[in-house]
């Protein structure tokens, strides 16, 4: 990681409505190897608020990295990714699809939208919690991840 990472907390921002996966992702962050900030919204409106920093949202930190489900109310993640991956000031944040849909059409879906992977989530807490840090160990500790 460069410097930049060293020196400040990684960004993470959650986009999760299911409160049991908000509480185990959080779980398996908090005892990251790298530090980290994660921020957490329940659905895609909110989402997109936040990444533009509209109203609450204006003070926050731009994420660098964003773990998002696509079931959601209001928005759906397929939705929050083209967003993202449509805005030229969004389309560099890497964009990790956690969900529980296993569905061939889903998977190549968020690919043509340009996710930078997909991962569907176990059902077994303890393979979640092993799943979520997973993705700490190769996104936060391998990948050079772009700064602001």
């Amino acid at each position: 990681m460069t410097s930049d990472f060293d020196a400040r907390p990684v960004e993470i921002l959650l986009v999760e409505d299911n409160r049991g996966d908000i509480r185990l992702t959080m779980e398996a962050l908090k005892d990251a190897k790298v530090r980290n900030n994660l921020s957490v919204v329940e659905d895609g409106v909110e989402a997109m608020n936040f990444l533009r920093k509209e109203g609450r949202y204006a003070g926050v930190p731009t994420p660098d990295i964003i773990l998002l489900d696509l079931n959601m109310p209001r928005k759906d993640g397929r939705q929050v990714l083209k967003e993202i991956k449509d805005d030229s000031d969004l389309k560099k944040i890497p964009v990790v699809i956690l969900t529980t849909s296993k569905a061939d059409e889903d998977v190549l879906r968020a690919y043509h939208l340009h996710a930078n992977c997909y991962i569907t989530k176990p059902v077994d807490a303890g393979q979640f919690i092993k799943v979520i840090g997973e993705i700490e160990e190769f996104w936060l500790t391998v990948v050079e991840l772009p700064g602001e």
